[in-house]
């Protein structure tokens, strides 16, 4: 399957689980609001929907940036094994800020959670 076809199938499944998800999350409001039994749990039900996502992007973007870092690290040091200790510092030290940001995502996800 080439790039194009991948592309174009991701972005119409992208798109056909947004408009579905919409509609289906669709809160009644004012006093049909009301009639229909909507109460504070509805926005705590929203903040933990949201935590779920903060957590999850907050990993799949930590993921991704240390699995880059750790094989720029690699390549850079099977290029020059004489550099690995001046490539190794400055990664390990990279790959500790990024799981840092991964767990901050986490705290805030847990303090949406509280609400």
């Amino acid at each position: 399957m080439s790039t194009t076809k991948k592309l174009g199938l991701m972005t119409t499944l992208a798109s056909v689980v947004t408009f579905l998800s919409t509609s289906a999350l669709a809160q009644p409001f004012g006093a049909a609001a009301a009639k229909a039994g909507a109460n504070e749990f509805d926005a705590r039900t929203g903040a933990m929907i949201g935590a779920g996502f903060a957590i999850g992007l907050g990993v799949l973007g930590g993921t991704l940036g240390q699995g880059r870092a750790a094989a720029a690290a690699l390549e850079g040091i099977s290029r020059n094994p004489g550099a690995a200790p001046r490539i190794q510092t400055p990664m390990i030290l990279g790959l500790a800020l990024i799981e840092s940001l991964v767990l901050l995502s986490f705290v805030i996800a847990f303090f949406l959670q509280g609400k």
